[in-house]
């Protein structure tokens, strides 16, 4: 099915209850819906990035208090993979502050990739901008998915970023796509973007052959001394419905509640896990913002009677 903008917008239009009621429909259809898939996420090289993204305290050209940090080694990172699994993630994402990675800087991921893989958790990297053989590369040393979002919609993005095009992102998910990667992208909605904007967003998410198996929709964290710091905050019932508009026309992706869910409270998560969310960032920490902690997010899915999704060696 061909999902447009109109017809994305459509959804968005729709009274919010017959909304919800048709996404929880097309989520039971295709998952459980009372099972969550956790994933935690890592940054590996913190701060000194030579983008302008908007919304981002990495920056190196923003005053945001985020410090440049080195690459972190083995040890570092293998504790932080153990502690994941101990708390229930079954996967676990690498983040580096990079416009995309050097050869010299790949090759120092690529121990990391193997070492967490070697745990039996599925890996995940998200590094910038890929060149030709990197994404193969990944793939040898055992990564399952690479992180690269889209952000925003494609006539709102110069809004946001300046510094790298549209096209370099479709084309680093093609790298990604042809290595044989599983591919992990979505956005972030909260920019000042408007509502048809944000369907354009998803019709772009939906239109990408196949689309993206892991779709995380992150709600702005407002940073001070970024550009966005100051916008206004998104209704939290509009991002309920960006989350049941990515079910719709994504059926069999998970859906992610990202960056951001600390501010939308437990009511708004529980709408959004009834929308089809099915999938949630777990742990203390998204590269330099906040999340809710491990156990706030344990206590909350008891209440709601809703299961971690077992490892893929468990489930087999």
């Amino acid at each position: 099915m061909s999902w447009t903008v109109e017809r994305v917008a459509g959804l968005f239009e729709l009274p919010f209850n017959d909304l919800l009621y048709r996404a929880h429909q097309v989520h039971r259809q295709h998952f459980d819906p009372n099972q969550v898939q956790l994933s935690t996420l890592l940054s590996i090289k913190t701060g000194g990035c030579p983008e302008d993204c908007a919304y981002c305290p990495q920056a190196k050209r923003y005053h945001t208090g985020v410090e440049s940090e080195p690459l972190l080694g083995v040890d570092e990172v293998l504790a932080a993979a153990r502690a994941a699994k101990a708390n229930g993630a079954t996967r676990f994402c690498m983040g580096a502050a990079w416009r995309g990675p050097k050869e010299r800087d790949l090759q120092q991921v690529l121990p990391l990739v193997s070492a967490v893989k070697q745990l039996g958790l599925e890996s995940c990297a998200t590094l910038g901008l890929l060149k030709d053989g990197q994404a193969e590369e990944l793939r040898q040393a055992g990564l399952d998915y690479y992180n690269h979002n889209l952000d925003t919609a494609p006539e709102f993005y110069g809004n946001v970023i300046t510094t790298r095009d549209y096209q370099d992102r479709l084309d680093t998910l093609e790298r990604v796509r042809r290595a044989g990667l599983r591919v992990c992208c979505g956005g972030i909605v909260g920019m000042g973007e408007s509502r048809r904007q944000r369907a354009a967003l998803v019709a772009q998410l939906a239109s990408l052959e196949p689309p993206p198996e892991s779709v995380p929709i992150n709600n702005l964290v407002q940073v001070e001394g970024t550009p966005l710091h100051g916008t206004e905050s998104l209704d939290p019932l509009e991002f309920v419905r960006t989350i049941a508009a990515a079910r719709i026309t994504m059926p069999r992706s998970h859906v992610r509640l990202s960056a951001g869910r600390q501010e939308l409270g437990e009511g708004i998560q529980a709408l959004c896990f009834f929308a089809g969310a099915n999938s949630i960032f777990y742990g203390e920490k998204l590269l330099t913002t906040g999340n809710p902690e491990a156990e706030a997010d344990r206590a909350l899915m008891t209440r709601l009677g809703i299961r971690p999704l077992p490892s893929a060696a468990a489930r087999s």
